[in-house]
């Protein structure tokens, strides 16, 4: 009269422990894939921006030294 007992309880745990850890995968897999669109570096930028040819080779040279202090 107890319900489903000792095997009831192995399975409420395992299925929690299960939820936890598949929770915690998830935000951590969605971490690491915002992370990287978030990884662009004002110095990244400024080197494609000058592989593009958006700024001179003196633009560049000025606004690196500037984000380098």
């Amino acid at each position: 009269m107890m319900g489903f007992g000792f095997l009831g309880m192995l399975l409420f745990w395992g299925l929690f422990l299960a939820l936890i850890v598949g929770g915690a995968a998830f935000l951590l897999q969605r971490k690491g894939d915002a992370g990287s669109a978030r990884d662009m570096t004002a110095l990244r930028i400024l080197d494609e921006r000058l592989a593009r040819g958006e700024i001179s080779r003196e633009e560049y040279e000025t606004i690196r030294a500037a984000l380098q202090r």
